[in-house]
This record gives C-alpha cells, sequence and structure tokens, in this order.
C-alpha cells in the first residue's frame, strides 16, 4: 500500500487540477449580493458639489467602476455610450485611483455616458463594494441593495444577455 501513496497522491491532486482548470475565473461571487450597498458621499468629476447613492434610492442603476489607467476600459467604453443613448439606464461612473485630470480629460477625449462621475481617489468606495480590479459593474436595486456583479468590460451581449436582465428584475 505504501508503493501506491505517491501515486494516489498525485491521482487525487491532478483531479482538484483538473477541476480548477473549468471554473471561469471571471465568476468570482460577492458576499455583498442582496445586502445594501455601501453607502458613500464623494466629490462629482462633472460638476460641484458630492454624490451619494441615496439620491438614487427608489431606482435601479448601473455603477461602473473605470479609470483612465485602464485598458480594458477602453473597450469598455463605446459600450456604455451606446447604452447611454439607447437605453433609458442611470448610470454612475467611479472613477478607481485615479487623478482627477486624467480622469475629465479620458471622459472629454472619449465621450461621457455617465449621468454622474465620482472620484474614489483612494480606492476605499471600491474596497466597500469589493472590487478587484477595473472595470466591474454592478446593478444597484431600487431598495439600494447590490443586485448583480460583473467583473470585466461589458460588450453588446453581456450588456443585452446579462447586465439589462438583471436591471429589469432590480426595478420590480
Amino acid at each position: 500500500m505504501k508503493r501506491f501513496a505517491p501515486l494516489i497522491i498525485f491521482a487525487a491532486l491532478a483531479l482538484l487540477l483538473a477541476a480548477g482548470l473549468t471554473l471561469n475565473p471571471r465568476e468570482i461571487p460577492s458576499v455583498l449580493i442582496g445586502k445594501p450597498a455601501p453607502q458613500f458621499k464623494l466629490d462629482r468629476l462633472d460638476a460641484a458639489g458630492q454624490f451619494s447613492p441615496a439620491s438614487l434610492k427608489g431606482q435601479a442603476w448601473l455603477l461602473n467602476v473605470w479609470a483612465s489607467w485602464c485598458s480594458a476600459c477602453i473597450q469598455e467604453h463605446p459600450v456604455l455610450n451606446s447604452i447611454a443613448t439607447e437605453h433609458k439606464v442611470t448610470l454612475v461612473g467611479l472613477a478607481y485611483k485615479d487623478l482627477d485630470s486624467d480622469a475629465k480629460q479620458w471622459l472629454q477625449s472619449r465621450g461621457n455616458p455617465y449621468n454622474v462621475v465620482v472620484a474614489d481617489r483612494d480606492g476605499r468606495v471600491g474596497i466597500d463594494y469589493g472590487v478587484y480590479g477595473v472595470p466591474e459593474t454592478f446593478v444597484i436595486d431600487k431598495n439600494g441593495h447590490i443586485a448583480y456583479k460583473h467583473i470585466g468590460a461589458i460588450t453588446p451581449d453581456i450588456f443585452k444577455n446579462i447586465l439589462l436582465p438583471e436591471l429589469q428584475k432590480a426595478r420590480l
């Protein structure tokens, strides 16, 4: 039996590795789903004053975490511009760990799809939301709870097949 121990251990490790390779690395479960969205009050980049999610209570909306230094955000941005013009979606942009001047210039050159843009300069709000990296998008329901979290860039298919249905459920 001792002769087969290394073989048994190797087989067990091979099975664990094979199972791990079938998992989708973009599917990172969030413990915040169904829980109240973390509240914050941040400076607006698009206007004077501050913004708090409490002002959107009673409506479903999207929180898109992005940064001017993010290459995937460049791919996602035309989709966000399209969403802003084609759908009645409240879209809040959270400029994550970015310089205000860089974020403003980035939006000026690529278009601003957001209803509100806020500056999370030190990343604390991102940490509260469990952000792993940018871009990430959250569906916030009309009661102020996180209904869904998408990690990675939004494509037209992802918006149509995942985010839009989640947003419609969040409005109920």
